[in-house]
Formats: structure tokens, C-alpha cells, sequence
């Protein structure tokens, strides 16, 4: 794979980028800073000219209810605009933080505009990204209401491994979790001692191993099947023979 950001690693399953449509992407990780975790970028109801793009590390999408509890929303990976739809709302209606040490990147709303009006491909690459988020969180709506805490965080793992291993950040069905086991507790609504209990049963299962935060995937499909995961909410397109209900489908 081309050494080139995730940004543009992750672009290009949305649209076919040229040479200097590359280079204008690249130019926006260059601009990347260092934030600490647990760190907003921008917060419920504030307004900002920037929009932030993950270069490493992992963020989300959050609200806090009335009795103090975090609700996450989406998670944002190596490659995610934070903000994009800022160049066109005024405020957010939600907040955006940082759930480990991340790179960072800022961009003016005005050189998106310019970026997404001088160049058609990454402006349909965008919109791409845009309906995708659409999709994971129509996903994580069925996740919430219809599966078993333990679907759950085997349906996220699934997703979690597709993501990054589209992006260059995960192979032989093996991934880094990003964040603890209170993070999982608070995506999918539940306490951390019942985070802990469905993750033995996973492992019991044989469907995933874990040392330290590395998660491995038994077998893909098997987890795939027992969450009920089809990759074709993330439209990163893949090989015939892996496209189906319960299956995924993998780049090349």
C-alpha cells in the first residue's frame, strides 16, 4: 500500500483520486497536532471555523444524558473527518473528543469548501464518507434494539477490524482496541463489570482471543455469523465469494 495518510487511504474507496487530488489531501495531514486523550475538539452548541480530520488515535461523537452518563454516538478512526458537515451547520448539536492520544488535523471551513469546489472527486469521495456514517449509525440503531449485549460487541468487533484494516491499521484478523473497557461499556449501554462478563463469554466461545488490548478474531466469519455482520454498510466493496449476510467483505 502507497505510504500515503489514512485520510487518502480512506478516500479513495469512495471515489477514483488523482495524482494532485492526493496531494491536496496530503497537505492536510501535515497540519496535524498532538491531543491528549479525553480531550474535546469541540463541544455541544459550540460554533467553530475548523473541521478536524483523526490521523491516528481514536475519537467519538457523544452527548451527555441529564444523569450524567455518556452516550456514544460514533466512533471516529484513523482517516475520519470529525466535522465535516461544520462547513455548512453553525453549531454542533453534539459533542467531539478524543478517547486516547490522537494526531489531529485542522482544517479551515474555507479550504474545505475550496478543496470539495476545485476538486469533483474528493467532493464525491466526501459525500461518499458522509452517507457511509449514515450507514454505520442506521447499524448501530439495529445493534442498540434488536441484538444481545454479546452480538454486540462481537457485531463492533467485526466492524472495528473492517475499518481499520481498510484504512492499513489491522490484518490477519487481528486488531488493537482502542479504548478501555469503559468505553465499550458506555457503546453499548452497559456496566463495565457486564463489559467484562460478555467478553469470557466471547472467549469461551472461541470466537475472539485478547491479550493486553489486542483482540483476534478466531475466526472472521464465525464472528461474523454469530453478530449477524454484513460488511455492506461500510461500502468498501470486496471479493464475491466473501459478499453475503454474515459475511465481510475485504479489500484488496
Amino acid at each position: 500500500m502507497q505510504d500515503v495518510s489514512a485520510l487518502t487511504r480512506k478516500l479513495r474507496n469512495g471515489a477514483a483520486l488523482s495524482g494532485e487530488d492526493v496531494e491536496r489531501l496530503e497537505r492536510i495531514a501535515l497540519t496535524s497536532r498532538c491531543v491528549p486523550a479525553n480531550t474535546d475538539l469541540i463541544k455541544e452548541h459550540e460554533t467553530t471555523e475548523y473541521v478536524h480530520v483523526i490521523e491516528s488515535g481514536v475519537a467519538c461523537r457523544y452527548k451527555i444524558t441529564p444523569d450524567g452518563r455518556r452516550a456514544i454516538l460514533a466512533l471516529l478512526l484513523p482517516g475520519d473527518f470529525c466535522d465535516l458537515h461544520v462547513a455548512i451547520l453553525d453549531h454542533m448539536d453534539h459533542s467531539i473528543g478524543t478517547l486516547q492520544e490522537s494526531r489531529v488535523s485542522r482544517v479551515s471551513r474555507d479550504d474545505v469548501l475550496q478543496m470539495l469546489s476545485a476538486s469533483p472527486a474528493i467532493s464525491r469521495a466526501c459525500w461518499w464518507a458522509t452517507l457511509v456514517d449514515e450507514a454505520v449509525l442506521r447499524e448501530w440503531l439495529v445493534n442498540v434494539g434488536r441484538r444481545r449485549t454479546d452480538q454486540q460487541l462481537a457485531h463492533l468487533f467485526c466492524e472495528l477490524y473492517t475499518r481499520l484494516e481498510a484504512v492499513g491499521l489491522a490484518e490477519n484478523d487481528r486488531f488493537r482496541m482502542p479504548f478501555t473497557q469503559t468505553t465499550l461499556g458506555d457503546l453499548v449501554g452497559v456496566t463495565q463489570v457486564h463489559v467484562q462478563r460478555t467478553m469470557t463469554q466471547l472467549r469461551d466461545k472461541g470466537l475472539i482471543t485478547q491479550q493486553d488490548r489486542e483482540i483476534g478474531l478466531h475466526d472472521f466469519n464465525a464472528v461474523a455469523e454469530y453478530s449477524d455482520f454484513d460488511a455492506t454498510y461500510l461500502h468498501l466493496g470486496g471479493r464475491s465469494e466473501d459478499a453475503g449476510p454474515g459475511r465481510r467483505q475485504r479489500n484488496e
